[in-house]
């Protein structure tokens, strides 16, 4: 039987054979070489009060095998994102950085106005910055945070504290 007649007579064979095919993942949805990554969100709070804003990265004990994640924290809420966003982190066992702070642009902004321009970024690197939690959370090596992502969906809350 050629092949053009197959395709002809046996429409419903190749149909299913081409389920079996996506079912299996071949061909089926991006290959971005990273491997699996699991769904990862939870809350920050700091002093028991959520973490009103701030950032969230999760940096894996063995950079050989992963790959780092990070997400926005709002209102003591945030969700990781390893490469596309909202795609969670890879399995493993991670150290956690917290970052928050305040950057004050009054003076970096009465400058721009005056002159018309936009804020100048060298002033914005000057301007002055205000930490919301200690300075600790800031490094992998004295945070004290640590995770672990398991191959499910993830559920990781921290605490912070002075």
């Amino acid at each position: 039987m050629t092949l053009n007649r197959f395709l002809t007579k046996r429409p419903a064979g190749l149909l299913a054979s081409l389920v079996v095919f996506a079912a299996l993942g071949y061909g089926c949805g991006p290959d971005d070489g990273l491997g699996r990554r699991y769904p990862v969100s939870g809350t920050v709070t700091y002093n028991g009060k959520p973490l009103a804003k701030g950032s969230i990265s999760l940096i894996p004990d063995d950079p050989k095998t992963g790959r780092a994640a990070s997400g926005f924290i709002v209102e003591g809420n945030y969700t990781l994102t390893t490469q596309s966003p909202g795609d969670g982190a890879l399995p493993g066992q991670y150290k956690v950085t917290v970052q928050a702070a305040e950057v004050d642009l009054a003076k970096a902004s009465d400058k721009a106005k005056k002159s018309g321009m936009m804020i100048d970024q060298r002033d914005i690197a000057k301007a002055k910055r205000t930490n919301l939690i200690p300075t600790k959370y800031l490094l992998p090596e004295s945070s004290g945070l640590t995770a672990q992502v398991k191959a499910q969906t993830n559920k990781l809350d921290f605490q912070l504290t002075d």
